[in-house]
């Protein structure tokens, strides 16, 4: 669904840019449909402006540092460009072009379960499918619909993949969630009581204490990662030490999407900060993906 969604947003678009510059070409001012098409294609920068501007509001300090005017401006960018990526790219036209690794029967090797979070698909993993493919690592990577709806319903999408990867290793997996991602693995722990079952979780800017950007969200998962409301206060109640040490959480004090940046954490977690790093740009950070290769040794 969301690659459909997106496919028609990004062909929309790119229809809209090139009647724009046809037009202002033929009436002779080619300056004027290049600042046009270029204000179309990454218009949403400026949206992502608004939000990094709200965040350096928001942001004080607490367990990082407020984030300097440069590094702001730099995660801003590096959003920017991953952005036209992963939402023009990857996620409408190219989110099956990396097909699930598994073995055929348990050889020892661990497997990954890959969780994509808020209006995303697998298409968000193509690089991190494409680098453990190559290091013959198995893998999954799903869907969690329906996209707008609790993240409840994500554990049984959750669980299903898990028990694929569990057969096909005989191992205990290691899951990665980014964003909402990672609070929908904590939502699948509590309906399956998964412990025993998991090696390690890396969770990359998940809002595990909810986020502030959040009060404008009014689907049902949006409304679930509302800083301090019922939903995940009650999820909290179901967990214990012992799961949060089975966490890794990177958080970032330029996370445009989750902050303030101690939202991200969970205590007794092993928590990382990632500097000068937005929302999603954090999933492509080479310590991130290190910090997998790390547990799956």
């Amino acid at each position: 669904m969301v690659a459909r969604l997106q496919k028609f947003l990004s062909i929309s678009l790119f229809l809209f840019a090139g009647t724009w510059v046809a037009w202002w070409v033929s009436l002779g001012r080619p300056y004027l449909a290049a600042l046009g098409a270029a204000t179309v294609l990454i218009g949403y920068a400026f949206f992502l402006a608004a939000e990094f501007a709200i965040l350096a509001a928001v942001q004080k300090d607490d367990v990082a540092p407020r984030p300097t005017l440069p590094q702001l401006i730099s995660a801003w960018w590096g959003e920017v460009v991953i952005g036209l990526c992963v939402f023009l790219w990857r996620q409408p036209f190219r989110s099956n072009v990396e097909p699930d690794l598994l073995p055929a029967r348990p050889d020892g090797r661990r497997g990954v379960l890959l969780v994509h979070g808020f209006v995303c698909n697998r298409g968000l993993w193509n690089s991190w499918m494409h680098e453990l493919r190559s290091r013959d690592i198995p893998f999954v990577a799903i869907n969690l619909e329906p996209v707008f709806g609790s993240i409840d319903c994500y554990a049984d999408h959750i669980e299903a993949a898990a028990t694929r990867v569990e057969a096909a290793t005989g191992q205990p997996l290691v899951l990665v969630g980014h964003s909402m991602g990672g609070v929908a693995i904590r939502a699948w722990f509590a309906k399956f009581n998964a412990d025993a079952r998991v090696h390690r979780v890396i969770t990359i800017g998940s809002p595990h204490q909810g986020t502030w950007l959040a009060r404008f969200g009014h689907t049902p998962n949006g409304r679930e990662m509302r800083l301090a409301n019922p939903w995940l206060a009650n999820l909290a109640t179901a967990e214990t030490a012992e799961r949060y040490s089975r966490f890794t959480c990177f958080f970032g004090h330029c996370d445009n999407i989750v902050f303030p940046a101690a939202s991200a954490m969970l205590p007794g977690a092993h928590n990382i900060h990632v500097p000068a790093t937005a929302h999603v740009q954090m999933a492509f950070r080479p310590q991130v993906f290190a910090e997998l290769c790390r547990w799956l040794r």
